[in-house]
């Protein structure tokens, strides 16, 4: 099992071991819309407008950003219909369910600062 970052010996090699993958992992997930993409599929597959109305505030053109730099990094899935007009679904996809943990921790921690920024 991984050691802790305090159990860690405090060299640059070591420090660069934690540092490189979540570099990695906040490349892949940062900015205001990913997460919340992330959530919206993880309660279903959905259309593009379904997805946009629960973002309220998201733009079509950052949402559909979004979606593609999610699918290229196999977190969402995008699947085309051949109706008419081309029905177009997401869905998250296994790799992305592996975030659930992420996700669950982040909006725990949330909850607990908006608490003692609140009390402060």
């Amino acid at each position: 099992m991984a050691k802790s970052i305090k159990e860690q010996v405090p060299t640059h090699e070591e420090c660069l071991k934690f540092i490189v993958p979540v570099r990695d992992a906040l490349e892949i997930l940062s900015g205001k819309w990913k997460i919340p993409i992330i959530i919206s599929l993880s309660f279903g597959t959905k259309r593009f407008k379904q997805i946009s109305r629960e973002l309220s505030t998201i733009t079509d053109k950052m949402l559909s950003k979004e979606l593609k730099e999610l699918e290229i990094n196999h977190l969402v899935k995008r699947t085309v219909y051949d109706t008419f007009p081309p029905t177009v679904q997401y869905s998250i996809t296994e790799h992305g369910k592996s975030l659930e943990k992420v996700v669950s921790e982040l909006r725990n921690w949330g909850l607990e600062h908006r608490k003692k920024i609140i009390t402060s």
